[in-house]
């Protein structure tokens, strides 16, 4: 088995221009914010990235208000009881994002046909619905059988996926912790697998959640989630999330970035 663990900044170099990447994860819950910080405070940044999450949330909001994103695919965007995403808000706002509006189906099912290596995946979600407007790339088809009308939503490709991890060895396996959201399915459909886990032991107890095959690096980063919650090492921090907001609002996000 191939020894994985590796420093963080070994692996921001393979965040790339024009790449989809998906952070793993669930709005403000076990988000990779160190990752997102130091690929920040790494110049130059990445440019027209896609970002591709299932619920975005705080660290989404840095790397759009970073100027990395070009592109966002999720089927929520903001930061809960905490209000609106700032930075997120204010680049759609100025016309700065183009959204490829999706939800909970579209985004199952496109990361399923590319973990079956298929073309699309065929759903019943979307009909009857005016998303087809807004979405012309997704298609429907004559259920052979049936003679049903489906939608077949498109596979979708992943190049890079950031996972925060609560335990990994220094093979890429890991238990997540609760919360598991489509980590399992977004480590098995990209390219590139990076993790950052909150402690890096010899031996995994428990289950595995995520196995060490498709992984492509390990970095050992304490608190790596925080101001998010990574339970049950730490809940999230609410004051920071505040805090955040206020220099967001105040025009000090690049402040904030840089401040540690």
């Amino acid at each position: 088995m191939q020894d994985k663990l590796v420093d963080l900044t070994a692996v921001l170099p393979l965040i790339r221009n024009n790449q989809t990447i998906a952070l793993g994860g669930m709005t403000i819950y076990r988000r990779p914010v160190a990752f997102v910080r130091a690929l920040l405070q790494r110049q130059p940044r990445p440019q027209n990235l896609t970002l591709l999450t299932f619920t975005a949330g705080l660290a989404s909001d840095m790397l759009v208000g970073g100027g990395c994103v070009s592109h966002v695919r999720t089927c929520y965007f903001g930061l809960e009881s905490f209000g609106l995403a700032p930075m997120f808000t204010k680049m759609v706002e100025n016309g700065r994002l183009t959204i490829i509006e999706e939800s909970e189906a579209s985004i199952a099912c496109g990361l399923r046909a590319a973990v079956g290596q298929l073309g699309f995946i065929p759903s019943r979600a979307w009909q009857g619905t005016d998303l087809f407007k807004v979405r012309p790339d997704v298609k429907t088809i004559i259920d052979p059988y049936s003679g049903e009308t489906l939608t077949a939503f498109p596979a979708i490709q992943v190049d890079v996926a950031i996972i925060h991890v609560l335990k990994a060895d220094r093979f890429g396996n890991a238990i997540l912790g609760g919360n598991p959201t489509i980590d399992e399915m977004l480590s098995n459909v990209a390219k590139t697998v990076i993790l950052t886990a909150e402690a890096v032991v010899d031996k995994l107890e428990g289950p595995v959640e995520l196995t060490g095959l498709p992984v492509t690096a390990v970095c050992h980063q304490p608190n790596g989630a925080w101001p998010t919650s990574c339970y049950p090492a730490y809940p999230l921090d609410g004051e920071e999330i505040l805090r955040y907001i206020d220099a967001c609002n105040a025009g000090q996000f690049e402040d904030y970035i840089f401040e540690r």
